[in-house]
């Protein structure tokens, strides 16, 4: 289909007046046939998350599956999905999860789609590596310490919005390029066929202007309709402070797994969306030169019995001792954690000082040049949160999220305290006085060296094995090691008639 046809056709999927979501609690097998066959479905999707925290898939005919392949799971080949399995031990088996059964809205055939766990096929062990595990082993712990039974997580993905994008990589050339009708760089000439019509955000003014200068207002609602129609639920959506087409779509909170898995469909319905519009999408953190960055804020609070244990009116910026500790945990193991919350050598790019860039390990109430703030918006005991600002949106929710809880778990259980606040702007503060502040790490070599020094509190109750660990370690230092050896095009400006 062509663009207009194929985004046409996801609104009227997406407004048919049925959910796109098993809604029944707890499903079956039986119940998730049922609901495919209700939805008229021929297809289905499998999907599960590689190790760097991207989705795989595979398809088959919705005939040729059976409630007994939700127990004897379906086979695939390991050693071709990056951070998996060895060419020896490639054999794996998919076991889909009922709970997270929806119809996607971007296939032409009506499609029946699983979220799936992995494990081995011959001890029917689930998978060490496999992300999504992780995050349920890391729910499991939390409920084991006693310390509270439920951990929210609420993340903020920030995005761009191009009309264009073009790269290539040679041993003799290298470039990259992207373009956007709203672009400020764009404001001297004609685009497309309807020619210029001014109304550009300027560079670093894109936070919250109205039509005309934000065209992209109906885009981002047409993805809030369809990520609700999956039964998602959303809170704001406006543009972002990045000029060409830097967005926002906020979540609703939810538990670990549950937003893990919500996180990675946002991110597929943003981007394949765009694309049915005719428009690329990016959670690339650093895509522009001199634009701000797109980060992944993320709010996360502990609840037991119903209630939250993040609240006490008396307590700095409203927190109790333990949301104060849990905050020390994040603060405590930050440059560990970027090895998995700023999980490329692209977010370190944005991990600079300006740009709202979060660098200095220290808590605060309102301050958004702390990596921990303390939103004070509300007063509500229920709305009482911590935001950990330093991650971003190429980061593997299901590892990060757990890695982020076993942070501030380590906190609370050591009873860490967070230190002075610091409410003044931390970009005014002497050289002495910055001097005394840890920083995040300057580059993803330096997270994984972080990461190595710094992970005995990740391993606890099994949550992380020392065999991801290593292989997460490696693979990033491979990842880097690719950027380092090339040539950077700046350095021929810098260095060519040397």
């Amino acid at each position: 289909m062509r663009a207009p046809e194929q985004l046409q056709a996801i609104r009227d999927l997406a407004e048919g007046g049925r959910s796109l979501a098993i809604e029944k609690e707890a499903p079956t097998a039986k119940d998730v046939l049922a609901f495919a066959k209700e939805h008229d479905a021929r297809m289905v999707d499998l999907k599960f998350t590689d190790m760097p925290g991207t989705w795989q898939h595979m398809s088959m005919s919705l005939r040729s599956l059976s409630e007994d392949d939700f127990e004897d799971g379906l086979g695939f080949d390991g050693s071709s999905i990056r951070g998996f399995q060895e060419i020896a031990e490639s054999d794996m088996l998919l076991m889909m999860d009922p709970s997270t059964a929806k119809i996607d809205p971007f296939y032409s055939e009506k499609t029946l789609s699983l979220i799936c766990n992995i494990i081995d096929p011959i001890t029917r062990e689930a998978y060490s590596r496999d992300p999504r595990y992780v995050a349920q082993k890391a729910e499991k712990h939390l409920a084991s310490t006693g310390v509270a039974d439920t951990a929210y997580f609420g993340p903020e993905a920030e995005f761009y919005i191009f009309d264009h994008v073009a790269f290539d990589q040679q041993n003799y050339m290298a470039f990259y390029e992207v373009d956007a009708e709203e672009a400020y760089w764009n404001v001297g000439k004609g685009f497309g066929e309807g020619g210029n019509l001014g109304h550009k955000p300027r560079s670093q003014e894109g936070y919250f202007p109205a039509p005309p200068m934000d065209t992209l207002g109906d885009l981002r609602a047409m993805m809030i309709i369809v990520l609700e129609a999956l039964g998602i639920a959303t809170e704001f959506h406006h543009h972002e402070v990045g000029g060409p087409g830097q967005a926002e779509i906020d979540l609703r909170f939810a538990p670990l797994l549950q937003m893990a898995d919500t996180l990675m469909t946002h991110k597929y319905v943003v981007k394949n969306t765009a694309r049915a519009a005719g428009k690329t999408a990016t959670f690339i953190p650093k895509p522009i030169f001199e634009e701000n960055g797109s980060g992944m804020h993320v709010h996360q609070s502990l609840w037991k019995g119903g209630e939250t244990l993040m609240f006490n009116k008396d307590g700095y910026a409203l927190l109790s001792d333990l949301a104060l500790s849990y905050a020390a945990g994040l603060i405590e193991h930050g440059r560990s954690l970027m090895a998995f919350c700023a999980p490329t050598t692209n977010s370190y790019r944005r991990l600079v000082p300006g740009y709202e860039a979060p660098v200095n390990l220290v808590h605060s109430q309102r301050n958004r040049s702390a990596c921990v703030r303390i939103p004070m918006y509300l007063s509500s005991p229920k709305a009482k949160r911590v935001e950990f600002r330093p991650p971003d949106p190429l980061a593997n929710p299901y590892l990060a999220f757990s890695a982020m809880l076993m942070a501030g778990l380590d906190g609370v259980e050591r009873g860490l305290k967070p230190g002075d606040p610091v409410d003044t702007d931390l970009y005014e503060l002497s050289p002495e006085e910055l001097a005394k502040i840890v920083n995040v790490p300057g580059s993803l070599a330096e997270a994984m060296d972080a990461l190595e020094d710094d992970h005995a509190f990740l391993l606890k109750g099994d949550v992380f094995t020392q065999d991801l660990l290593d292989e997460w370690i490696s693979y990033k230092r491979a990842e880097a090691k690719q950027v380092d050896l090339r040539p950077h095009p700046w350095e021929f400006p810098l260095y060519y008639d040397g």
